[in-house]
């Protein structure tokens, strides 16, 4: 039986987890489709659902920390020009509304995943290093994803 204080706990912190990861879905994929976006969001929740099931993982254990983890989505790293715009977009911004309802899809666990299990994907025009010898698992807008990084 859930408590009215842990039933109020578990809320705020899946309000703090789609707010996050619609931050990130703006921040990283705004430009692109309503697919592309979607399929930043499933990077996320591929890498939670490989965190719960070897009971923890280097890039996170929760939506907010693989969001947050540094070096991995860019628009999070203080020196991007576009962090101060990702730290104020709110509602009404369209865009921005947009990337909540697929956070909320996302976090609920009722969104697809076009991109093959991916964890880990970068812009088309970019060479990253870790993606070297790497096939795509599925390149959606102008994104390359990538299911088999470790």
């Amino acid at each position: 039986m859930t408590t009215g204080i842990s039933a109020a706990a578990e809320s705020t912190t899946q309000g703090h987890a789609v707010d996050l990861l619609a931050r990130t879905i703006w921040g990283e994929a705004r430009g692109e489709s309503v697919r592309g976006q979607e399929a930043v969001a499933a990077v996320v929740m591929n890498r939670l659902a490989r965190a719960v099931a070897k009971g923890g993982y280097w890039w996170g254990n929760s939506v907010a920390e693989i969001c947050l983890k540094p070096r991995q989505f860019s628009c999070w790293n203080s020196a991007d020009a576009n962090w101060p715009a990702l730290l104020l977009v709110a509602p009404p911004d369209p865009g921005f509304e947009c990337c909540q309802r697929i956070a909320r899809r996302a976090v609920a666990g009722s969104l697809g995943d076009c991109t093959g299990q991916a964890t880990h994907y970068h812009a088309n025009d970019v060479s990253p290093r870790w993606a070297a010898g790497h096939v795509p698992s599925a390149w959606v807008g102008r994104h390359l994803f990538y299911n088999d990084i470790l």
